[in-house]
């Protein structure tokens, strides 16, 4: 992941609506959950969600899929997993200890995709 596109991410997560929706659809795997639910979830309104589902997918951290009248979104868990991986890129600098904690908290965490 180059800059650009790690700036687009975290902006996208910096909302806290946004952020609430991610992290919701990482819960739900990659299942992934329809609109409905996730408006009723976070609690705003479909068009209001609406943006920040196109915003999430722009920064390549959610998908989509048409099923019957349904719209189905999930998380992209490897656009959540190039982000952490440049979010920690250069950690170590040398002294794998200081990035221990960060791989033991991400080991298991995310469902295949």
């Amino acid at each position: 992941m180059l800059l650009p596109e790690a700036v687009e991410a975290l902006s996208a997560l910096a909302h806290g609506h946004r952020l609430a929706v991610f992290r919701l659809l990482v819960r739900a795997g990659a299942g992934g959950l329809p609109a409905g639910e996730i408006a009723r979830e976070v609690g705003v309104l479909p068009n209001t969600l609406s943006t920040h589902l196109t915003i999430l997918g722009h920064a390549g951290l959610i998908r989509s899929r048409r099923e019957g009248r349904s719209v189905i979104y999930s998380a992209d868990y490897g656009g959540m997993g190039d982000l952490l991986g440049f979010l920690v890129a250069d950690c170590c600098a040398g002294r794998p200890e200081i990035c221990a904690p960060l791989v033991e908290a991400a080991q298991g965490c995310c469902p295949s995709a």
